[in-house]
C-alpha cells in the first residue's frame, strides 16, 4: 500500500427492501425538478412511475428520458443533456441497470461543466464546477455503478469506450433496493452478477488496492460466490436477490477505490467494437485472465479459492487454481458464452486484435494486473479468449 489511501463512496447510501421509499426525502433537499434517466423496460415494469410517485409526494417535477437502449454513448449524453436544458431541471435521478446510471453521471457533470464528455478521459480536463445532484436507483445486482465514480461512454465516431473517472462522477446519493432486481430475467442475472464477481477479484488483485478496499472486495466476494447461482436459478428468491444487490454494491465501492484491471481493459473494446453488453464481456473473459494473471497473484487467488471451498489447510498453490477452475464452473453453470458462441465472426475479430489490445492499453487499467502484459500478450489473450472453453475437456459433450 501506498503512503495513504482514499476511500470516496455517496454521502447516503440506502440499502434493503423497500428502499425506493426514501427517493422523495432525499430529492426535496436537493432540487426542485428532477430529470429520470432511464429505459423502455424500466417504464414498462413501473418502476419510472414509482418515481415519478415519490417525488410529487414531495412536490418534485420530474420529466423522464426513457432513451438509453445499449451500452451508453455520447449520443444519449447529447439527448438527455439537451432535454435537461430545456425543461430546466436541476437533479438527475438514474434509475436502471449500469447504462442508465452512467449516462445520468455524464448528464450531471456536463450541466454545469462545459465542452464534450471524452474531454474529461484521464490526463485531460478536470471536472471544474460542482454536478447537479445525482441519485442512482441500480435495478440489477450487478455493476455497483451507484457507488463508484467511473463512467464509461461511448465514442461512437471512433468506436472507442472511454473510460472516465473522477469524482464529480460519483452519485450523491445510491438507493439499492433488492425488490427492483426480481424483474431481471436470467440472461441479465447471470452477466451482471459475473460483472460484479469480477469488479470485486479485480478490486482484490489490483496493484491499488489497500485494506479498506480489501474489507469491500472480500466481502463482496463471498456474498456472490455463495448467492448467484441461486438468484440465477430462483429470480424470486428474495434473499438471494438481497444478497447480490450488497454484493454488487461492495464490489462498487472496492473497485472505485482500487481500480479495475485487466478484464476491464479487454472489456471496453470489445463493447465498443461488438457492442457486447459490459457485464457479459467482462464474464467472457475472466477466467482466462484469472489462468492469465495466476502466477503473479497466487496468495491472493488462494484467498478466493477458500471462498468456493473453505479448506484452510489447502496449500496456496492449490487454492489457486481451485478459485480458476471454480471460475469457470460457475461461468459453465450460468451459461456464459465466449466470443465465438456469441455470434462474432472470426474474421472481423481478427482484423481489430491489433486496435482491441492497444485500446485496452491506453485505458491504463491492464497496468493495475498483477501480470501486466505487452500488446503481443494481449492480442494473444484476445484470441485465446475468443473461443474459451469455460468446461473442462472432459465435461464437454
Amino acid at each position: 500500500m501506498e503512503k495513504f489511501a482514499i476511500l470516496r463512496t455517496p454521502h447516503e447510501i440506502y440499502y434493503g427492501r423497500g428502499a425506493l421509499d426514501n427517493i422523495g426525502m432525499e430529492a426535496v433537499t436537493r432540487g426542485n425538478k428532477a430529470l429520470i434517466v432511464s429505459d423502455k423496460v424500466m417504464a414498462g415494469l413501473g418502476y419510472v412511475s414509482q418515481c415519478q410517485d415519490h417525488l410529487k409526494k414531495e412536490g418534485i417535477d420530474s420529466k423522464v428520458y426513457p432513451g438509453i437502449e445499449s451500452e451508453p454513448t455520447d449520443r444519449y449524453v447529447s439527448e438527455a443533456l439537451q432535454l435537461l436544458k430545456g425543461k430546466q431541471c436541476d437533479l438527475v435521478v438514474s434509475i436502471g441497470g449500469g447504462s442508465c446510471i452512467d449516462t445520468a453521471k455524464a448528464i450531471a457533470v456536463l450541466a454545469n461543466n462545459e465542452g464534450y464528455i471524452g474531454d474529461y478521459r484521464p490526463g485531460r480536463k478536470k471536472v471544474k464546477n460542482k454536478p447537479l445532484p445525482h441519485i442512482a436507483i441500480p435495478t440489477t445486482g450487478g455493476t455497483g455503478s451507484e457507488a463508484t465514480d467511473v463512467t464509461v461512454i461511448t465514442n461512437t465516431t471512433d468506436d472507442i469506450k472511454m473510460m472516465i473517472k473522477q469524482p464529480p462522477f460519483m452519485p450523491e446519493v445510491a438507493i439499492v433496493d433488492p425488490m427492483l432486481t426480481v424483474s431481471s430475467p436470467q440472461t441479465i442475472t447471470a452477466a451482471t452478477g459475473v460483472d460484479a464477481l469480477s469488479h470485486a477479484i479485480e478490486a482484490y488483485l489490483s496493484k491499488r488496492s489497500h485494506p479498506m478496499t480489501d474489507t469491500f472486495a472480500l466481502s463482496a466476494m463471498k456474498l456472490i460466490v455463495k448467492n448467484l447461482l441461486t438468484a440465477y436459478k430462483n429470480g424470486e428468491n428474495i434473499d438471494a436477490r438481497e444478497a447480490m444487490s450488497l454484493g454488487a454494491l461492495q464490489a462498487g465501492i472496492a473497485f472505485t477505490n482500487a481500480s479495475v484491471c485487466l478484464v476491464h481493459g479487454m472489456s471496453r473494446p470489445i463493447g465498443a467494437l461488438f457492442h457486447v453488453p459490459h457485464g457479459y464481456s467482462n464474464a467472457m473473459l475472466l477466467p482466462a485472465v484469472l489462468e492469465f494473471s495466476k502466477e503473479a497473484c497466487i496468495d491472493r487467488l488462494a484467498d478466493l479459492g477458500r471462498i468456493f471451498k473453505p479448506d484452510q489447510s489447502l496449500p496456496n498453490e492449490e487454492a489457486a487454481d481451485i478459485a480458476v477452475e471454480s471460475v469457470k464452473e460457475l461461468c459453465s453453470k450460468l451459461n456464459i458464452p465466449n466470443l465465438k458462441d456469441w455470434g462474432i465472426e472470426k474474421s472481423a475479430f481478427d482484423q481489430v486484435i491489433g486496435k482491441m489490445a492497444a485500446d485496452a492499453i491506453d485505458s491504463g487499467s491492464p497496468a493495475n494486473n498483477p501480470r501486466v502484459p505487452g500488446q503481443k500478450e494481449l492480442e494473444e489473450l484476445y484470441q485465446i479468449c475468443f473461443d474459451y472453453q469455460f468446461k473442462r475437456k472432459a465435461e464437454v459433450k
